[in-house]
């Protein structure tokens, strides 16, 4: 055998040896289950909440495919599709499972009560009976709270702030649920403005029926409900509330930076870059039971002028004085 055989011979034997010992490191990634109930993002309609996860997750120095591998899953606003997608990652036996609306959150609850889950939920966990309380969750549950229905009254009131003289709002809602009406009902009271559901079915809602009936019951503003379906459809309805000159407020800041009027709420995309804190250290061994959910501490009102002048409305400098972000 000549040297040049040789070498090669050695270099397939080191290569075949490196495999080995690479195999089994691959195999022991942890797998880190993401799962939203929304429409798949595209190019036009990114998931910015995905994206703030995974920078989460590089600045604890997790990088997938390197040191974790993520599993997405989305349900394209169905939640007859959640089930199949949890039973997913039981096959795939993921260390964690990141989910964030209650019906998501609900149909892993009901498969697992072992593997760890972090939850970003905008319901009261503790009366949704995620967990058992905020400072000791109990169960294989834990994660952060993003209090939307505690602030419901006061978008209502910097809507009504911003554009005195409506009095019929409208709450698009895609969640079916009747209590995204009636967080509003004491608010809408105080302010004497008559509430109108507005309510989008199906997985892919006709949005520009739903806007017509609105329209055509005397609706003169809205708020946009934060739920799997409205976020699947944010500049389709930011643009119809434009088409119709309706002052809009919304659940969620991304509403706004397409083109909706107006928000208040946490900062959600902060709220999923805290979230990869919970996995880090549930992948560190500390188990979900002994890690309380947070609350938040910090809320945002985003307005954008843009959207006001196109639908002819003028803030009240005593309210855009308070926001804490301006698109111009």
């Amino acid at each position: 055998m000549n040297k040049n055989w040789l070498k090669l011979l050695v270099f397939m034997l080191l290569v075949f040896c490196a495999s080995l010992v690479e195999a089994p490191q691959m195999a022991k990634l942890p797998r880190i289950g993401f799962l939203q109930r929304r429409q798949p993002p595209t190019p036009a309609n990114p998931d910015p909440l995905a994206a703030a996860f995974l920078q989460g997750l590089r600045d604890h120095g997790y990088t997938d495919g390197k040191n974790i591998k993520l599993e997405h899953r989305y349900a394209e606003g169905r939640s007859d599709l959640l089930p199949g997608l949890v039973a997913e990652f039981i096959q795939l036996k993921v260390d964690v499972i990141v989910v964030a609306s209650g019906p998501a959150i609900r149909a892993v609850k009901q498969v697992t009560s072992t593997i760890p889950i972090v939850i970003v939920t905008q319901e009261d966990p503790v009366a949704a009976k995620f967990v058992d309380s905020l400072a000791r969750p109990g169960g294989n549950i834990t994660g952060l709270t993003r209090l939307t229905s505690e602030l419901s009254g006061k978008r209502l009131e910097l809507l009504k702030e911003s554009v005195p003289g409506i009095a019929r709002v409208g709450i698009l809602t895609g969640s079916g649920l009747e209590r995204d009406v009636q967080d509003y009902d004491a608010a809408a009271r105080a302010f004497k403005v008559t509430l109108q559901p507005i309510n989008l079915t199906g997985s892919k809602p006709d949005l520009d029926a739903a806007f017509h009936a609105a329209v055509k019951a005397g609706a003169n503003a809205i708020i946009v409900n934060r739920d799997a379906v409205t976020a699947s459809y944010l500049k389709p309805i930011a643009d119809l509330a434009i088409k119709h000159k309706l002052p809009s407020m919304n659940e969620d800041s991304a509403y706004v930076e397409a083109g909706g009027l107006m928000s208040y709420a946490t900062n959600d995309p902060e709220q999923f870059k805290r979230a990869a804190y919970y996995v880090d250290r549930i992948l560190k061994g500390t188990k979900p039971a002994d890690l309380p959910v947070e609350q938040p501490t910090k809320f945002e009102f985003v307005v954008n002028l843009k959207t006001a002048k196109q639908i002819g409305v003028t803030i009240p400098p005593n309210v855009l004085v308070r926001a804490d972000r301006v698109i111009r």
